[in-house]
């Protein structure tokens, strides 16, 4: 199962696992899943490190591809097709990163690991009690 991280998930499993539900923890060591990271959560790391708003323990250059690799999370580039999507989808959640990721899993056919009930309002998968 393809396994889209949203970016308090990341972030989470990343600097405070014990925010991670202990569905998504399970999830998480099933080596059969793919974990995955979407470049919208990459952009969205850094907007909120640039504005003071994201402490990091490193510049997230540094600190991103090191906590992918050191995970073993895929980065997912963002697509036209993804984009066009993001607009179609269902619902009144105007958060374009959320909009983009919950794209991004319909078009995987993938499950989005998030404790935002908005996600799912998309009509994205989610996972997380």
């Amino acid at each position: 199962m393809d396994l889209l991280l949203d970016t308090c998930a990341f972030l989470w499993l990343a600097l405070d696992p014990d925010k991670l539900s202990p569905k998504v923890v399970e999830a998480l060591n099933d080596t059969s899943n793919r974990r995955i990271l979407s470049m919208a959560s990459v952009l969205e790391i850094v907007l909120k490190y640039r504005a003071r708003k994201l402490p990091l323990p490193r510049s997230p250059e540094e600190w991103i591809p090191s906590r992918r690799s050191y995970f073993a999370i895929a980065e997912l580039p963002l697509s036209e097709p993804v984009i066009f999507e993001s607009i179609h989808l269902p619902g009144l959640h105007a958060d374009p990163f959320d909009r983009l990721i919950a794209a991004q899993a319909r078009c995987l056919n993938g499950v989005v690991l998030t404790p935002d009930p908005r996600i799912a309002d998309l009509g994205a998968q989610v996972c997380w009690s």
